[in-house]
């Protein structure tokens, strides 16, 4: 039997039998469609349009005094509230408007001739009325018009969270539990994993200089004192028992504007001189006592991060500590430049003397002091500190972390060598190395 034409098969589709009272609930499920499609385009609206609101659009909004932004205020302090509230509202719209298309299709058209061809028909026009003029029309309307439609739709929607206030509380409860366990469960990434992704990073996106700043955020709060200390021999302090003449040649010849003061030894800080509260008393005689000007110093202890310690800087309104080791001796000074130059590199001011912390020979070699900081070497040869963690142990200059590989005190010439790096002693005396050229093979 051959098949009727298409067009047949729509006219077939129509209900004959269609009476009076069935045209005026036809009528009445169209009109009750067009409202909730109405009402499903609001809700998807103003999802956009309050959730796009910046922050300057959203104080013109608070500023007006009326219901609109009374309204708007109290929708934007609880945010998953007005999202919970849209959401259940807008669901119960779409589902009304399926339960009512479905009985619209059932007095219009007959489908039980061709009841599958019934069913998309049914899918594919509610689907496509819902999304189109529901979700994405709105949508793109709102986020184009959004003051204009908060305006609107902030009234209708608190009366809306009140309405569905009981759903509403016990979505936000099972969204908070799972934002929990979605929280305790999520994947941290790790400073080896973010300075990775830092170095792949092409230059074009970000430059040398400015990836080596962000290597130094990343590892800033992994960083502690004992790592960016002035070491205690490169400590430049005044005897308290000194006086006044001897104390301001001491303070001219050494150029700082803080110096710590100690009793007998460097283990015995009694406090801080400020030279700037030296000024008023530069005509005294040598009699002056001038340990009244003393402040009292501040001390940390080795491990200390560098980011609690900045924090402390700034609420304390200091510059300078005195670094304490496990014994309660002087170890080291760290002050607010040490810090800064973690991120920021060598900072150097008018008063700072050009002196060369290394030589770069090329690309792989470099001369390095022996008092040089594993930190700042590894930064001067654009090298991950990770490298030498092995066989630092607890040193913190090169000099130290070649006495460890080497237990001895190395000869002039002789080379140690450790992974791809070369360290050659290029001076040295009795008691400590001196100066180092370190080479290395490009992994």
């Amino acid at each position: 039997m051959d098949e009727p034409p298409p067009g047949n098969i729509l006219l077939q589709l129509f209900n004959p039998e269609i009476s009076t009272a069935d045209s005026i609930g036809i009528l009445f499920y169209l009109i009750s469609l067009i409202v909730l499609v109405f009402l499903s385009a609001a809700y998807s609206g103003a999802e956009n349009a309050l959730f796009s609101l910046t922050k300057l659009q959203l104080e013109y909004l608070v500023e007006a005094q009326n219901a609109n932004a009374n309204a708007v205020h109290f929708l934007m302090r609880y945010p998953k509230k007005l999202l919970a509230t849209i959401l259940i509202a807008n669901t119960f719209v779409n589902i009304a408007i399926v339960l009512l298309s479905t009985l619209f299709f059932a007095l219009l058209f007959n489908f039980e001739s061709y009841p599958i061809l019934g069913f998309l028909i049914e899918v594919v026009i509610v689907t496509f009325v819902i999304v189109l003029f529901g979700e994405v029309v709105p949508k793109i309307y709102a986020t184009q018009n959004n003051v204009k439609i908060a305006r609107i739709v902030a009234v209708p929607l608190l009366y809306s969270y009140k309405l569905f206030q009981p759903l509403v509380y016990v979505l936000e409860q099972s969204t908070s539990l799972i934002d929990k366990r979605i929280t305790k469960k999520g994947h941290v990434l790790s400073v080896d994993e973010l300075t990775h992704a830092i170095e792949i990073t092409s230059e074009k996106d970000a430059p040398k200089q400015e990836k080596n700043m962000l290597k130094s955020v990343v590892n800033f709060g992994n960083t502690n004192v004992k790592q960016i200390m002035r070491q205690r021999p490169d400590i430049v302090g005044v005897d308290q028992n000194i006086d006044f003449n001897e104390l301001m040649v001491h303070i001219i010849d050494s150029g700082y504007s803080r110096v710590p003061v100690f009793e007998d030894n460097l283990d015995n800080v009694k406090g801080v001189l400020f030279t700037k509260d030296l000024l008023p008393f530069l005509n005294e005689n040598v009699h002056f006592s001038w340990h009244q000007l003393v402040r009292p110093a501040y001390f940390v202890p080795e491990s200390k991060k560098i980011d609690d310690l900045l924090k402390e800087f700034q609420t304390k309104r200091m510059h300078i500590a005195i670094v304490v080791d496990e014994f309660g001796g002087t170890s080291g000074l760290v002050s607010m430049e040490d810090i800064m130059e973690e991120i920021f590199g060598e900072i150097q001011d008018e008063f700072d003397e050009d002196e060369h912390v290394y030589t770069r020979i090329n690309d792989h070699t470099f001369v390095f002091e022996g008092k040089m900081l594993i930190n700042d070497l590894c930064k001067y040869m654009d090298v991950p500190v990770n490298d030498f963690e092995e066989i630092r142990n607890d040193a913190e200059t090169l000099g130290g972390m070649l006495l460890e590989i080497n237990s001895l005190l190395p000869k002039l010439g002789q080379e140690i060598r450790f992974k791809n790096y070369t360290f050659t002693i290029e001076s040295v005396d009795s008691r400590k190395i001196k100066r180092v050229k370190v080479s290395f093979d490009p992994m």
